[in-house]
C-alpha cells in the first residue's frame, strides 16, 4: 500500500481511523456485525454499557432502537518495536466492504480520524492486494493455530455450518 498509495498511507498515519457501527438492542443473525449492544457489552443496562464502552475508548450515542458506537481515532498503522518496523494494523477493508445491514452503510463505517471519507477506489484496491497476499490454512478437526497479530492480519472465509471455532487473545 505504501508503494502504490504513499499519500493515502501518509494520511492514515496523520489522521488515524474512526470506526462507526450502529447496533440494535438484540443480536441480528442477518447482519455481518451480528451482535446487538446487549451482547456486545454483556449487559442490558445502558449505564453499564456506557462504562464498558468508555473503558474501550468507545463513545456511544443512543438511538430509538439501539446505539451508534464510535471508536477512534485509533492508529491504522502501528510501530512494532520487536521487528523495528511499521505494521498494517486495522480492520479498514473489512468494515468498508462488509459492515452492511439495515442500520449500517459500510462506506460510512470507517473514515479517516478527522471524519473525512476514505477513497473507495483505494480501499477496493487494498482488498485486492490483501486477497493476493492471502494464505489459506486448510483446517482439520482438532487443529490449533497461533497467530501473531503484530506479524499477520487474520480473517475468515465463508463457510458452510456447522463450525465451531474457539479463540483466545493473549498478551
Amino acid at each position: 500500500m505504501k508503494e502504490k498509495y504513499p499519500d493515502f498511507v501518509r494520511r492514515l498515519e496523520e489522521h488515524d481511523l474512526m470506526y462507526i457501527r450502529v447496533l440494535g438492542e438484540d443480536d441480528d443473525p442477518s447482519s455481518p456485525i451480528g451482535r446487538g449492544w446487549k451482547s456486545t457489552f454483556l449487559t442490558d443496562d445502558k449505564s453499564i454499557a456506557e462504562k464498558r464502552a468508555a473503558h474501550l475508548g468507545m463513545k456511544l450515542e443512543w438511538t430509538e432502537d439501539g446505539v451508534k458506537t464510535i471508536m477512534g481515532p485509533i492508529p491504522a498503522i502501528k510501530f512494532d518495536g520487536s521487528r523495528n518496523r511499521k505494521i498494517w494494523f486495522n480492520s479498514m477493508v473489512a468494515a468498508y466492504t462488509g459492515w452492511k445491514d439495515l442500520r449500517n452503510d459500510p462506506e460510512k463505517a470507517v473514515t479517516f480520524g478527522n471524519g473525512e471519507p476514505l477513497p473507495s477506489d483505494v480501499i477496493h484496491d487494498c482488498l485486492r492486494i490483501l486477497e493476493e497476499e492471502c494464505v489459506a490454512i486448510p483446517w482439520k478437526k482438532g487443529d490449533v493455530l497461533l497467530i501473531d497479530n503484530w506479524a499477520v492480519l487474520h480473517s475468515r472465509r465463508s463457510f458452510t455450518p456447522p463450525r465451531r471455532v474457539l479463540a483466545s487473545l493473549c498478551k
